[in-house]
């Protein structure tokens, strides 16, 4: 039986408990590592959040979007224009030991929504996790860093609506100091998290660091 395959059950089901944020900060600290499988054989690595785009997300009095939140909806599809991301979405829950799986590494083209936390465009924060890269090169959020402030994130759900967040920040923590308080905690209204792997990359232990772009509601098509 495969790790998806509880989460796959589920998705038309009625939305379980949800955890609570700071069980899903530990988690997540740990479980991200899974997502560190890059092969570290490129010329050039994957693109780091510039130093003006990190403080962004620390910014106080950053206008807060007043749209309402939507109901439960299982995601389908992201979309991120800036970067060239258009990718399905799978469910992604907990694996044997408590971690959060990470999409399957050899489909390049895959990222995956942690369904212990909201649907993305419920009130609270939600959480996307996709590879930066596999043994053959560059995956879904190998861009991520990129994202500058304004740019824009959409998530397809099943019922039909598509929940655009908008990018406040991006910032890359090291694995070992990750501020789960900070990324995790719902703000009260509906956010967004997408992460990756990044940071400094050695073949003993990956990645040491994760990019994680911040986002808020925007717009609902």
């Amino acid at each position: 039986m495969s790790a998806f395959e509880p989460a796959e059950a589920e998705e038309e089901a009625r939305p379980r408990r949800r955890a609570p944020w700071g069980v899903i900060a530990l988690v997540l600290l740990t479980g991200l590592a899974l997502l560190r499988n890059g092969s570290g054989e490129f010329d050039v690595g994957p693109p780091q959040p510039a130093g003006a785009a990190a403080t962004e997300s620390a910014t106080p009095g950053v206008a807060v979007g007043t749209l309402p939140p939507l109901p439960y909806a299982v995601p389908d599809r992201v979309r991120i224009p800036a970067i060239q991301v258009d990718a399905p979405i799978v469910p992604v829950g907990l694996d044997a030991e408590g971690w959060v799986d990470a999409p399957p590494p050899e489909d390049p083209n895959l990222a995956g929504w942690f369904t212990g936390a909201v649907s993305p465009g419920e009130k609270g924060t939600s959480v996307v996790v996709g590879h930066v890269d596999n043994a053959q090169g560059p995956a879904v959020f190998y861009g991520l860093g990129a994202l500058k402030r304004g740019n824009r994130v959409e998530i397809a759900r099943k019922d039909g609506k598509t929940a655009v967040f908008e990018i406040y920040g991006v910032e890359v923590f090291s694995k070992n100091d990750f501020p789960g308080d900070r990324v995790y905690a719902s703000k009260g209204t509906a956010e967004l998290r997408v992460i990756t792997c990044g940071g400094g990359f050695t073949q003993q232990d990956g990645y040491d660091g994760n990019v994680v772009a911040f986002a808020r509601l925007a717009e609902v098509r």
